[in-house]
């Protein structure tokens, strides 16, 4: 929005020209992101407090998080509120990228409000009927899929990037759309089950998404996607504010959700964040990057099925408790530690992961 405007009124003040620069939009929509996330969260907080929308905490979980009970949640409808109003206002609304971001952001997000809402109050512990969840996030990943398909010119758009290989980057053609589905709702359900601890989820979102924000760059700029094998996707550098703005979100609700948290984002956080990277993983053409830097969403997810088909087949439990982060803090480590390490692991995976695009 402020950029068309910006665009206009550059036509009789130069000044404005100065909002050209992709650098200068990256810095105004991180500032816009993080200050309207710090400013409204406090009221944010108190809302939920009088709603008295407080987090369910499992009966069998990790002791120390019995104190966690009524923590306000659904802070998700905080950082995606932020996300698509700084979006909108420093990205180019012509581009059909922008939307189909913005629009993944909301689907995920009314899913997940629909399950804390029966969770938080209605006092159903299970929340959304699984199935019922898993069909709308289809149905969001297809229209998302078929949508993205269909706008794609060239096979650029539908090629496959593989890291540490560039002799090889087939074009996929329909499968794109196959791939775009369980990209989208594999990325979803893996953030939702890494956000069990207070700032995991957030920083780890973070980190992939600077990851990504990075690619989408180099991709917009003909000369470096040329110079690193990549395609070349003019469209990418909107897709980087939209990281940016990812980004900076999850730093602000770092600042209520850092241990000890004042606030958790809930379903309608995670699953709409772990959408979000998944659709933009799919339209920079990295989707097994997001498998590399998303490492730690991997694991939680791998340890959650090994856990419950374990259980089903022989009765028997791999972990003292699923998802793993839950394991390391039934072994005695501190929440903090779990989290610190966690973190500390997706910063190497993300270097790795962009160590194999540009050294492709």
């Amino acid at each position: 929005m402020l950029t068309h405007l910006f665009e206009y009124l550059s036509n009789d003040w130069a000044f404005f020209k100065v909002f050209d620069s992709l650098a200068v939009k990256a810095f105004a929509i991180f500032i816009t992101a993080f200050v309207l996330c710090i400013l409204t969260g406090p009221t944010f907080i108190r809302e939920l407090q009088k709603l008295h929308f407080g987090q369910v905490v499992r009966d069998d979980g990790p002791e120390s998080h019995f104190s966690k009970r009524n923590t306000p949640t659904m802070g998700g409808v905080l950082t995606s509120s932020v996300i698509i109003v700084s979006s909108l206002l420093w990205c180019k609304l012509d581009s059909i990228y922008t939307w189909v971001c913005l629009m993944a952001l909301f689907g995920y997000s009314v899913i997940g409000f629909m399950d804390d809402y029966l969770k938080v109050v209605r006092k159903n512990t299970n929340g959304l009927i699984p199935r019922w969840k898993y069909f709308w996030q289809s149905v969001c990943a297809l229209a998302i899929a078929i949508t993205l398909y269909l706008v794609h010119k060239s096979p650029q758009e539908t090629s496959l990037v593989i890291p540490y290989i560039s002799s090889v980057m087939p074009d996929i053609g329909v499968l794109f759309i196959v791939l775009t589905y369980l990209v989208i709702v594999g990325s979803s359900n893996a953030v939702n089950l890494t956000d069990g601890l207070d700032g995991l989820a957030a920083v780890c979102t973070a980190l992939v998404a600077t990851g990504l924000g990075l690619v989408a760059f180099f991709i917009s700029q003909n000369n470096f996607a040329n110079f690193f094998t990549l395609p070349y996707l003019p469209y990418a550098s909107e897709i980087m504010l939209i990281c940016v703005a990812v980004v900076a979100t999850c730093i602000g609700f770092l600042w209520f959700n850092c241990y000890p948290a004042k606030l958790f984002m809930g379903d309608v956080g995670s699953l709409s964040l772990g959408a979000l990277l998944g659709v933009i993983a799919v339209i920079v053409r990295q989707e097994i990057l997001l498998f590399i830097m998303g490492g730690i969403f991997v694991l939680e997810t791998v340890s959650v099925i090994l856990q419950v088909g374990s259980y089903k087949l022989y009765k028997k439990r791999i972990f003292r408790m699923a998802p793993i982060h839950h394991h390391f803090e039934k072994l005695g480590w501190p929440e903090t530690k779990v989290s610190i390490r966690f973190w500390i692991i997706t910063v190497i995976l993300v270097l790795i992961g962009l160590l194999g695009i540009f050294t492709r």
